[in-house]
């Protein structure tokens, strides 16, 4: 037993190293078609790496595809999408986990029972929604939603807050805090890795949404990343190195925050007791 094992363990990470080689194959085929030179992209037999290095291509779509634009449109988007989800999710959990109130289970069942209606049932209705306020071309339909809560966020902070002991919320009470002050002193701060999922799933969410810009707004100068890269093949005549040099100015800061927040993203769903 003591010999099969180690070949065995072997043999796992053979099998994940040759997955994980294979999904990196399309990004490093993304990034070495970013800096070929037009028309480089269909020489055969195929380059692997561009010869010579274009980094031209990154500089016409910052500026002159005006990717620069949509970069902080969606920064803008997508950093007021994540403080009003965020902020919404922790005080709805934060009431549903500890106060007593009529049907509260049943607003809690009816909440979850939204995360199983597919979004394109509702997608004709809330357009028209928001077409009776005027508010298309705006970006108000991204944003304002947010700021009502989620419910894969609400559940999420739910059961986050339900692992807490309930002698914090006690204690905090007979020393004279008022609710308020216990989820801002206490629960919240207690909260960060929860938090920090919620965050983390909330900014790729909002980043990589294609399909509501693409409804709402019809100004480019309004244009998100991924909708500008969307029409970026109609504005550079499908050029495709150019389009990859798109392609890879959208989808870096996912990576980054991804990167970067993993550690808290992995131990924020861990202490929420969620397994896939």
């Amino acid at each position: 037993m003591s010999r099969t094992k180690p070949s065995l363990q072997w043999a796992v990470y053979a099998i994940l190293g040759a997955g994980a080689v294979l999904m990196l194959v399309p990004f490093f085929w993304m990034l070495s078609t970013s800096l070929m030179t037009a028309g480089a992209e269909l020489s055969l037999p195929p380059k692997l790496l561009p010869d010579p290095v274009e980094w031209g291509n990154y500089k016409k779509v910052w500026v002159e595809v005006n990717f620069l634009r949509y970069t902080l449109n969606s920064l803008f988007v997508t950093v007021l999408e994540l403080l009003g989800m965020v902020a919404s999710c922790a005080l709805v959990a934060y009431g549903l986990a500890f106060f007593e109130f009529r049907s509260r289970n049943l607003i809690f069942l009816a909440m979850l029972g939204t995360m199983m209606l597919p979004s394109q049932i509702t997608m004709i209705p809330t357009y028209f929604i928001w077409k009776s306020v005027g508010a298309l071309d705006t970006y108000y339909p991204l944003i304002l939603r947010s700021f009502l809560g989620g419910a894969f966020g609400i559940f999420l902070l739910h059961q986050f807050y339900k692992t807490l002991p309930r002698e914090l919320y006690d204690a905090a009470w007979v020393d004279g805090a008022n609710p308020w002050k216990i989820f801002q002193l206490i629960y919240l701060p207690l909260a960060k890795p929860a938090l920090s999922a919620l965050a983390v799933f909330t900014f790729i969410s909002a980043w990589n949404n294609t399909l509501e810009p693409l409804i709402y707004l019809q100004n480019k100068d309004l244009y998100t990343l991924p909708l500008g890269l969307l029409f970026l093949k109609n504005e550079v005549e499908n050029r495709m190195t150019l389009v990859m040099a798109g392609a890879v100015i959208t989808i870096a800061p996912v990576l980054l925050v991804f990167l970067f927040a993993q550690k808290y993203f992995v131990q924020g769903i861990a202490s929420t007791g969620l397994k896939g």
